[in-house]
């Protein structure tokens, strides 16, 4: 049984914790970490969940980002970790498909990640949508994926560097 929130300031540590232990302390030297420095995530997409004991079992976080010379807004999904003793329990799922109805109900119409197809696939997202997308270097372009959110056709024309949001918050 798990409890799903919105992360409060005070669960941050126990969240930054959780992705150490998934991802090792060196996770913010990836290139994805360059376009979230000096922006915050979606607060309605940083959720947790607690476990019975009141642990923090799993987490995550979306992004805004800008893609191109017209900089269209983009969310940009990730982290999202379970602590290694609840995965395979369907948390990580659940965090993502709630978190997906949630993007499109706050007004966005298009998220993008750098993971596994395989995976990702489930939840609508894939290789071809993320296909004209450059993220900064070093990311393996077969791992770029997009999903569209509630407008068929929102990742049409969409090409270009993503890049660090910049001025007032915006969906689109």
């Amino acid at each position: 049984m798990f409890r799903v929130m919105r992360e409060r300031p005070q669960d941050e540590a126990e969240v930054e914790w959780l992705y150490d232990t998934c991802f090792a302390p060196g996770r913010t030297a990836l290139s994805s970490y360059r376009l979230r420095e000096g922006v915050e995530p979606i607060p309605e997409l940083r959720l947790l969940a607690r476990d019975e004991y009141d642990a923090v079992a799993g987490a995550i976080r979306y992004w805004p980002v800008q893609i191109g010379s017209a900089r269209l807004p983009c969310l940009l999904l990730g982290p999202v970790a379970v602590h290694p003793t609840r995965q395979g329990e369907g948390l990580a799922a659940s965090l993502i498909g709630l978190t997906l109805e949630t993007a499109g109900e706050l007004g966005w119409t298009r998220v993008a990640l750098v993971g596994d197809e395989p995976y990702y696939r489930r939840f609508g997202f894939s290789r071809e949508l993320g296909r004209g997308l450059v993220f900064p270097p070093p990311t393996n372009p077969a791992r770029v994926l997009g999903r569209e959110l509630l407008l068929p056709g929102a990742w049409e024309g969409v090409a270009g560097d993503v890049q660090r949001w910049e001025g007032p918050l915006a969906p689109g």
